[in-house]
């Protein structure tokens, strides 16, 4: 398969990418949608004209952030619901209040790094349960919203940090080996860009694909607990910048169709065998079909 390759790159901004592109009637869902680039990514569609549903956390800074998109918009078809990614009752509660199709899942809400070994009820490392599974069980509870939807995306976003960590298939959460926070970090974001994989796979022939992405480096809450972003400046995004790379996946007509890959500065990124010194591309086991599908039988009977 020939790399994607857009008109975009690394300055582009969301609006940029959906400038022209008409999403009246598309139903959308945003994760994490309060902060960071989750917010320019939910603004960005809800300009495009669609019905986009803000899932977070903390719904009192929902509700917030939907007013003001909302007002710079004109879209009244915004909205909040409460979603607790780490726990998979709150997951379940929400898929199972969904009614209707489902045209674009936007997988954004993430932890970074949390200093100390965090877990959740069932004992589940904190940033793999967030990052990962939360994700999953909710990719999965949609699944006959988005094939209702006939041609659905989802994006998952992932980062530079599946350059860090493989999946530790044989402890994921971290009982036996010394608890490190950006390994924790880098296997999550691993699991984030080996769903999109699977998710094409097996979802293809009911018309959803999805892609993975690295947005890039924006300083956000994010980077809470590393003590603020310290990439250099000229390679620092602002979050209409970190947003770009989202939409794309998420609307933009140059990806109809294209699911099973990754993507940073709004193209294809390459696949690598070893960490390079600019951190840019995607760590091949990441993408590796065999990971991707072991990955998803290992997890899915835990979110059933």
């Amino acid at each position: 398969m020939s790399p994607v390759k857009t008109p975009f790159g690394f300055h582009s901004t969301a609006d940029q990418i959906l400038a022209g592109v008409d999403l009246t009637g598309k139903r959308a869902i945003v994760t994490g949608a309060s902060s960071g680039i989750g917010i320019e990514t939910a603004r960005t569609l809800a300009h495009a004209g669609a019905e986009v549903t803000l899932a977070v956390r903390n719904l009192e800074a929902g509700e917030a952030t939907a007013t003001a998109i909302r007002s710079s918009t004109g879209n009244s078809g915004v909205r909040v619901r409460s979603l607790d990614l780490s726990d998979q009752g709150s997951v379940r509660t929400f898929t199972a209040d969904w009614d209707g199709p489902l045209h674009i899942l936007v997988n954004n809400a993430g932890i970074m790094a949390l200093p100390t070994l965090e877990r959740t009820h069932e004992g589940w490392e904190m940033q793999f349960a967030t990052n990962y599974l939360g994700h999953f069980a909710l990719t999965v509870g949609l699944h006959r919203a988005l094939a209702d939807a006939s041609g659905a995306r989802i994006v998952s976003v992932s980062s530079s940090g599946n350059l860090i960590a493989p999946v530790i298939f044989d402890d994921p959460h971290f009982n036996f080996l010394p608890y490190d926070p950006l390994v924790a970090y880098g296997q999550s974001k691993t699991a984030c860009a080996l769903l999109a994989v699977e998710v094409t796979r097996r979802w293809a022939d009911d018309g959803i694909v999805a892609n993975a992405l690295n947005p890039g480096a924006i300083a956000t809450n994010l980077q809470r607990h590393t003590g603020g972003l310290k990439t250099p400046p000229e390679r620092q995004k602002t979050p209409r910048q970190g947003a770009a790379t989202s939409v794309l996946l998420a609307a933009s007509p140059l990806l109809e169709g294209i699911g099973g890959r990754y993507f940073e500065d709004c193209n294809e990124a390459p696949s690598v065998m070893k960490r390079p010194d600019d951190w840019k591309g995607v760590a091949h086991y990441a993408l590796d079909t065999g990971n991707a599908e072991r990955l998803w039988e290992a997890f899915r009977p835990l979110i059933a």
